[in-house]
C-alpha cells in the first residue's frame, strides 16, 4: 500500500483520496483512456485542491481489497472525507461498499475514463448507491472536482 501524507495543517479536516488496483500504473498503463498523469501527479492535484479548500490530505494506492477496506474504516477516526477511485473494484466489491457504508463519511466515486463508454461490465458500480457523488470522465480533473464537491458538502 503506497501512502502520501500532505502535512498541511488540517483546519478543516482530512481527505482520504483512496485510489484501488493499477492505479499505481497512471501514465503508463493504456494512456489513451487514461492519459498521461501518473498517480504522484493525481496525488499533488488533488493535495492542492484540498489545501486551497483548507484541508489536509493523505493518497493512499493499493493493489489488494483488504487494504482498501482497512483504510477506509481507519479514516472513521481521522479523516472528513472520503474520495475513492476503485479501479475495477467498483464493479465487484461488496466489501468496499460496505465499508464506504459503515463509516457513514461522505464519499466521492470518481473514476478517470467514462466508464459508461467501455466495456459493458464497467457500467455497473457497487458502489455508486453508497456515494453522495460520483464522477466519471473528467479525467485527473475528476479528483479536483470531487475536493470541490466535499467543500460545499461539509460547508
Amino acid at each position: 500500500m503506497t501512502s502520501t501524507p500532505d502535512a498541511t495543517p488540517a483546519g478543516r479536516g482530512e481527505l482520504l483520496i483512496l485510489n484501488g488496483p493499477n492505479l499505481n500504473l497512471l501514465g503508463t498503463r493504456e494512456p489513451a483512456i487514461y492519459g498521461s498523469d501518473t498517480l504522484d501527479d493525481v496525488a499533488r492535484l488533488a493535495g492542492a485542491a484540498a489545501r486551497d479548500a483548507g484541508f489536509s490530505s493523505e493518497c493512499i494506492q493499493s493493489n489488494h481489497e483488504g487494504d482498501l477496506v482497512d483504510a477506509i474504516h481507519a479514516a472513521r477516526g481521522t479523516a472528513v472525507g472520503i474520495i475513492l477511485n476503485a479501479g475495477a473494484y467498483t464493479h465487484t466489491s461488496v466489501a468496499i461498499r460496505d465499508a464506504i457504508s459503515a463509516v457513514e463519511l461522505p464519499t466521492v466515486e470518481v473514476h478517470i475514463s467514462n466508464v459508461h463508454k467501455r466495456e459493458e461490465f464497467r457500467h455497473h458500480s457497487y458502489l455508486s448507491p453508497v456515494c453522495d457523488a460520483v464522477i466519471v470522465g473528467a479525467g485527473v480533473h475528476g479528483y479536483v472536482l470531487a475536493v470541490s464537491y466535499l467543500d460545499q458538502a461539509l460547508a
